[in-house]
């Protein structure tokens, strides 16, 4: 038996093709969304107002502590019975993005909480605004640190794209399913999509260890 054969890795390209492209978009407009996100959540974590700190930490609980895929089928087929109808594309990444804020607002407390309380003082005895304090004093000593971090949770996105195939989104897996599945021959399609994980996981990680060497170097850390 011809265990690989190169004829079916150019066949199934144009279906890997079609599939990266949206794991990609999906991973990018997904992660944008945590990022953003979860720095709004951070924040409102530290609202001096004890009420609203405590249920936003428990709405991150909860969204941490139930699975991306249920969260998925909740928004996607338990919705409509509800009246709210969302077409497949803006649920899929909104759903990831939502998931991996709360996981991302934690990262982001983490660095804001590390910051040392003489800077908030001095930022105090500067008379410095509240909007100038964040963004001039304490979110650049915040964010180098937990890039590293954050890096980590761009990786998992992308890696947990293929529960996108649940509500019929045509991910890089799926299509190699759908090749699989007419030509009888799943071998080389499925290793070409393990390999692409596998390069892009890397590039990805080799881009953030940068990203963060040169914060560090920018901002002395």
């Amino acid at each position: 038996m011809n265990i690989w054969n190169w004829a079916y890795v150019w066949e199934a390209l144009p279906y890997l093709y079609r599939g990266a492209m949206i794991t990609v978009q999906a991973t990018l407009v997904g992660f944008t969304i945590a990022l953003v996100l979860g720095l709004i959540i951070a924040l409102i974590r530290q609202s001096p107002n004890r009420y609203i700190s405590t249920v936003m930490a428990e709405i991150v609980e909860f969204i941490r502590s139930t699975p991306l895929l249920l969260q998925l089928f909740f928004v996607y087929f338990v919705g409509p019975q509800f009246g709210v109808v969302i077409p497949a594309w803006i649920a899929g990444v909104g759903v990831l993005g939502i998931h991996y804020a709360a996981f991302c607002s934690e990262v982001f407390r983490s660095g804001i909480e590390s910051v040392d309380g003489g800077q908030w003082e001095a930022c105090t005895a500067l008379n410095l605004s509240q909007a100038r304090t964040w963004r001039a004093v304490i979110l650049p000593q915040a964010i180098p640190p937990i890039v590293p971090a954050l890096g980590n949770y761009l990786i998992g996105m992308f890696k947990d794209t293929p529960v996108l195939a649940a509500i019929a989104i045509l991910e890089m897996l799926q299509q190699a399913k759908n090749f699989g599945a007419e030509n009888y021959r799943y071998v080389e399609a499925i290793t070409m999509v393990g390999f692409f994980y596998l390069v892009i996981s890397l590039i990805a990680s080799a881009i953030v260890q940068s990203v963060s060497f040169w914060l560090n170097r920018r901002y002395h850390l």
